[in-house]
């Protein structure tokens, strides 16, 4: 979404931070493509590599090209749809460069970007913090790994990196997730 007077994106919470014994902020706005195409599309992993400049990711994986708060990535959403974040700036080039590489093919690629809220949990008891809310089991995630799951009653998907993980979910729902996350990560309210 973006500012009308001035035309520059703006985070569905404005940038919001919440210390407890984790750090959450929320890192918007991101630029994110949602690509739909059936694995051995003919120039797939060549259309992916132009937009953002990573491999195809393998199953529950994510690639970085750069560091992965200010990089471009393509993680593994499902078998036939990626998850291609990058500035928010460079979306436009990015599907231009995906229906270059993908024509004549059978695909989807939309900008979900104003669509989508991101958080960063950081800290060495980040995990727990989803631990809480997830049904998935963060402590046998690998750095890299994505899983899409449920973060309480909202759909989410996150990835680690090892300093921390990252989340994505629907802007519509921003305020809830930062409401859940910051009492996940209050102090005192650690896991045993």
């Amino acid at each position: 979404m973006s500012d009308p007077v001035s035309a520059k994106p703006v985070s569905a919470l404005g940038g919001a931070t919440f210390d407890g014994f984790a750090k959450v902020r929320e890192i918007g706005p991101w630029g994110m493509i949602t690509l739909r195409a059936k694995p051995g599309t003919k120039g797939l992993d060549k259309a992916v590599k132009a937009a953002v400049g990573t491999a195809l990711p393998a199953v529950r994986r994510m690639e970085w090209s750069g560091d992965a708060d200010t990089g471009r990535g393509c993680g593994w959403m499902s078998p036939d749809e990626f998850l291609l974040v990058l500035p928010y700036a460079e979306v436009a080039t990015a599907i231009a460069a995906l229906e270059k590489a993908l024509q004549g093919q059978h695909f989807l690629a939309a900008d979900v970007s104003d669509a989508r809220a991101i958080f960063r949990i950081e800290g060495a008891k980040a995990g727990q913090v989803l631990a809480k809310l997830c049904p998935a089991d963060i402590d046998r995630m690998e750095p890299g790994e994505l899983r899409r799951t449920r973060v309480a009653q909202v759909a989410g998907a996150f990835w680690g990196d090892g300093a921390g993980y990252t989340l994505v979910t629907f802007r519509s729902v921003a305020g809830y997730a930062m409401g859940l996350l910051s009492h996940s990560a209050m102090a005192g309210a650690e896991l045993g």
